[in-house]
């Protein structure tokens, strides 16, 4: 199969090179090539995306991974290769309901799609109506299509942050400050598994739309199924929302958070949906505490790697704070 990445430098477009790589195929990674390398047996293709794709530059392709933000990039892109097999990533932000447990692609109301090209740094909001409009720009142009639309996406190559905090923070070990109400459900998917589902679905010509999810966990398990991949001596110490938002601790991500902790219940849906039918497609998990061992293993070998996330030192406040509240 002749492939074509649009990005294959960092993180998930990367991981679709090489897994399609070591499958045998022929990988062209098209990007700005500033970002990082494309994996080894892959030819990359400097490429502005704002200029429209010429074909007859690029070659011909049997298949397309696109993981663009820009609806113009997009467009461009699929007028280019509109007989080849897409396989778009987009993200569970296009929904407008964050709050319902159990979603799926066929249940879930979209957002209103941007169709314009908007600057994320000063209108963050943007990123999921764009991804909708980019959406329908290949569902719509292209000859068959997949669309994908990750969660939390994690594992080795993570330029976030997010998930490597539980990695890094459960290798130090002691007590361990866990956000939240153990019960409180949350899914990641390793990246690794989605770049094989993407290749796979390349091979395929699987068409579609489908949550890119992992399991669907309580937080406690979650952590738990995380702390057999690194095997560390923790105590676990649950300290509820009201708390961490007195605290003025950030959800989510950044340095003043705690990753993967979201306020409930208006975020109960946006880390619970149902993975059935994205299993159905094809989609393989990995057990989390390979991806936990895997990620800290790159982080060890990676010293300018992200880890977000509070730092020990604050976290130790906390704990003194939370501890000094529940006895007085």
């Amino acid at each position: 199969m002749r492939l074509l990445v649009l990005g294959g430098t960092v993180f998930l477009s990367r991981a679709v090179a090489a897994d399609a790589v070591a499958r045998g195929h022929e990988v062209t990674c098209a990007a700005r090539g500033t970002s990082g390398s494309v994996p080894d047996g892959a030819r990359l293709v400097a490429l502005d995306r704002t200029q429209p794709l010429d074909a007859s530059t690029l070659g011909e392709f049997d298949a397309v991974v696109d993981v663009a933000r820009h609806p113009s990039w997009v467009r461009n892109a699929v007028a280019a290769y509109a007989d080849a097999h897409w396989v778009f990533v987009s993200t569970v932000n296009v929904y407008a309901d964050d709050t319902t447990p159990g979603g799926t692609p066929a249940t879930l109301p979209l957002v209103d799609a941007i169709e314009e090209d908007v600057d994320l740094k000063e209108t963050p909001e943007a990123y999921g109506p764009m991804k909708v409009a980019c959406e329908r720009a290949v569902l719509d142009g292209a000859a068959s299509a997949m669309v994908m639309r990750p969660g939390l996406i994690v594992g080795p190559g993570d330029p976030t942050g997010r998930f490597s905090y539980w990695p890094r923070r459960l290798a130090h070990g002691g007590e361990l400050l866990a956000p939240g109400d153990p019960g409180d459900v949350m899914q990641v998917a390793d990246v690794r598994d989605l770049a094989a589902w993407a290749v796979t679905a390349c091979e395929q010509r699987t068409t579609g739309v489908f949550d890119g999810v992992g399991t669907p966990l309580p937080m406690a398990d979650l952590l738990a199924q995380c702390a057999e991949g690194v095997e560390p001596e923790v105590t676990w110490t649950w300290v509820d929302q009201g708390f961490l938002g007195e605290h003025e601790v950030e959800p989510w991500s950044g340095p003043a958070s705690i990753p993967l902790w979201l306020p409930r219940p208006e975020y109960d849906g946006l880390g619970s949906h149902d993975v059935g039918p994205s299993l159905d497609a094809g989609l393989t998990i990995r057990p989390l505490a390979d991806t936990t061992r895997d990620t800290l293993a790159w982080l060890d070998a990676t010293p300018d790697a992200v880890v977000g996330g509070i730092g020990l030192d604050r976290e130790q406040e906390l704990l003194s704070a939370w501890h000094a509240q529940v006895s007085g």
